[in-house]
C-alpha cells in the first residue's frame, strides 16, 4: 500500500458578508469568528443592510455595531496573543470592514428570500465599497482561493460578479471565478439564485435542505437537535458571556431558536466559516467529505445539503450537530484565552496519523481483504494532558454501503480489514485524539482508502 497527502492550502483567506444588526445570531457568530481569527487570513467583513420599516438600526448604526465588536476584540487581543502569535491586529480587522449595500428589501414572509428583484441590487451605478473590495481581494496575487462566507445576502458578491462580467473577457471572468469558493446559508436575497444560474462554474455550497424545510438544513444543526444543553443560556453564560472579557460580554444571550427551548445560542451562520477551517477533518474542495460546517453533495451547479444518520435521526442537522461537543469545547477554550495566560488554558492536541503530524488528509490504495494499519503513535498534547484515541469509519462520506468495524477502535495502534466486496469504493476513516484537559479538546485526521484491485498509484 502506498499513500499520499491531500495538502491544505496555507491559512485560508476568509471574507464575510453579513446582515448583522437584525437577528442577533450574526453578532454571536462574529464573537466566535474573532477568537478563531488566528486560523484565517481575514480579508473582509461586509455588512449588508436590510430595510424593513421596523428595522432597529440604520446603516450607520450597523457599521458602528461591527466596530464595537472590533474594539472589544482589541481589548482582549493582548491575552489572545499569549496563545497564538498569528491573531490579526485590531487595525487590520477594522481596515477590512467595508460598507456593503444599504437597501436590501426585507423578507417578510417569503421563505427567507428578500422582496424585490435583482434590478434593485445589481447593475450600473450599484457598486458599493463592499463589492469593489471583493474584486480587489480576489484580484490579489495570491494562489489561495478567497473563501466567501455568506451570513446574510449575496448582493455585494453579485454586484462584483456582474461588474467583472461586464468589464472583462470571458477568459478573465473564468479566471476570476476560479479564485472563489462560496458557502452561503440559504437564499436570503434575490441575487443568490441569479449567481448560481449565471455563473455555473463558481464553487458554491448552498446550505439549505433540498426538501425546502429550513429546520432540517445542515446549518440548523448548529443549535438544533443533538445535545442542546450545549446551547443553553447556562452554558453560554459560564463559558462565553461572564468572566471572559469585553468580547464575550457582547455575545447576545437571546435570539430566536425555533424548536430549541433555550432561545440563546443560535449562530446559524457559523457553519459557513466552520466549513473552511483546516482542522484535519475536512477538505473545503470536497463538500461530500463532511465536517463541522455540514456535509454536501452536488445538486446541479452547486453543492447542497446531504443527510447523516445517528440512531433514529437522519437529516442535514445531524451532519453538523454530531460535531457539537467538540466545537463547543473548542469555543469555550478559546474564550478562556481572552482572559487567562497560556498555562491556565487548554490547547488542542496534535493528532499524528501513520507518522504524519500535519493536518493533511491522507489517501491510500488498498486491495480487498487487506489489513490497513492505523497508527496514532506520536500524538501529543502541548499542555501535557493525557490523550484518548478513537477510530471510526464515516459511512456517509464514503461509498461502501456496509458497516466496516475498526479493530481496537480506542487503541493507538489498530487496523481495519477491507471487505472482500469493497472493490471500487472509498472508505473514510476518522481519527479523533481527545485530551483530558478542561474543557477536553479534540483534534482530527482523516484517512481515505481507495479500494482497488490494483494497489499501485
Amino acid at each position: 500500500m502506498n499513500g499520499n497527502r491531500i495538502p491544505y492550502e496555507a491559512k485560508p483567506r476568509i471574507l464575510i458578508l453579513t446582515d448583522i444588526g437584525g437577528d442577533p445570531d450574526d453578532q454571536q457568530s462574529l464573537v466566535r469568528l474573532l477568537v478563531h481569527a488566528d486560523l484565517f487570513d481575514l480579508e473582509g467583513i461586509i455588512p449588508e443592510h436590510w430595510t424593513p420599516p421596523e428595522h432597529a438600526i440604520t446603516p450607520e448604526q450597523q457599521m458602528d455595531l461591527v466596530m464595537r465588536y472590533v474594539e472589544a476584540y482589541a481589548q482582549v487581543l493582548p491575552s489572545l496573543l499569549k496563545h497564538a502569535g498569528s491573531y490579526p491586529t485590531a487595525d487590520h480587522v477594522s481596515g477590512v470592514v467595508k460598507r456593503g449595500v444599504t437597501h436590501v428589501p426585507f423578507a417578510l414572509d417569503t421563505g427567507g428570500k428578500s422582496e424585490g428583484g435583482m434590478e434593485d441590487l445589481i447593475g450600473p451605478g450599484k457598486d458599493t465599497q463592499g463589492s469593489d473590495w471583493i474584486i480587489q481581494v480576489v484580484d490579489k496575487d495570491d494562489a489561495r482561493p478567497v473563501d466567501i462566507s455568506v451570513w446574510g445576502g449575496t448582493a455585494d458578491l453579485a454586484q462584483a460578479l456582474w461588474k467583472v462580467r461586464e468589464t472583462r473577457s470571458d477568459a478573465d471572468v473564468a479566471l476570476f471565478l476560479s479564485k472563489i469558493r462560496v458557502h452561503a446559508i440559504s437564499d436570503q436575497d434575490a441575487t443568490s439564485i441569479w449567481i448560481k444560474e449565471t455563473f455555473p462554474t463558481l464553487f458554491y455550497v448552498f446550505n439549505h435542505a433540498r426538501n425546502g424545510d429550513k429546520w432540517t438544513s445542515c446549518y440548523r444543526g448548529m443549535f438544533k437537535n443533538g445535545d442542546e444543553s450545549l446551547t443553553s443560556r447556562e452554558w453560554v453564560n459560564g463559558h462565553v458571556r461572564q468572566g471572559h472579557g469585553a468580547l464575550g460580554a457582547l455575545y447576545p444571550d437571546e435570539t430566536s431558536t425555533g424548536p430549541n427551548p433555550f432561545r440563546c445560542l443560535k449562530e446559524g451562520d457559523t457553519p459557513s466559516w466552520f466549513y473552511f477551517l483546516h482542522n484535519g477533518l475536512q477538505d473545503p474542495w470536497h463538500p461530500e467529505h463532511g465536517g463541522w460546517g455540514g456535509r454536501f453533495t452536488r445538486n446541479g451547479t452547486c453543492f447542497q445539503d446531504a443527510e447523516d444518520t445517528i440512531g433514529k435521526d437522519c437529516d442535514g442537522t445531524v451532519a453538523t450537530w454530531r460535531w457539537r461537543p467538540a466545537f463547543q469545547n473548542e469555543f469555550a477554550a478559546r474564550m478562556d484565552r481572552c482572559v487567562n495566560p497560556y498555562e491556565a488554558v487548554n490547547h488542542p492536541p496534535v493528532a499524528v496519523l501513520n507518522g504524519d503530524n500535519s493536518r493533511h488528509i491522507l489517501t491510500i490504495k488498498a486491495l480487498p481483504g487487506a489489513d490497513v494499519p492505523l497508527c496514532a503513535e506520536g500524538s501529543s498534547d502541548p499542555d501535557g494532558n493525557n490523550l484518548a484515541c478513537s477510530w471510526w469509519v464515516y459511512p456517509e462520506a464514503g461509498t461502501y454501503p456496509g458497516v466496516i468495524p475498526v479493530m481496537d477502535p480506542n487503541a493507538f495502534s489498530s487496523h481495519l480489514t477491507i471487505p472482500m466486496d469493497a472493490s471500487g469504493t472509498l472508505i473514510h476513516v476518522i481519527l479523533e485524539i481527545t485530551d483530558d484537559g478542561s474543557p477536553c479538546l479534540t483534534s482530527y485526521r482523516r484517512l481515505i482508502v481507495h479500494v482497488t484491485d490494483n494497489d499501485r498509484f
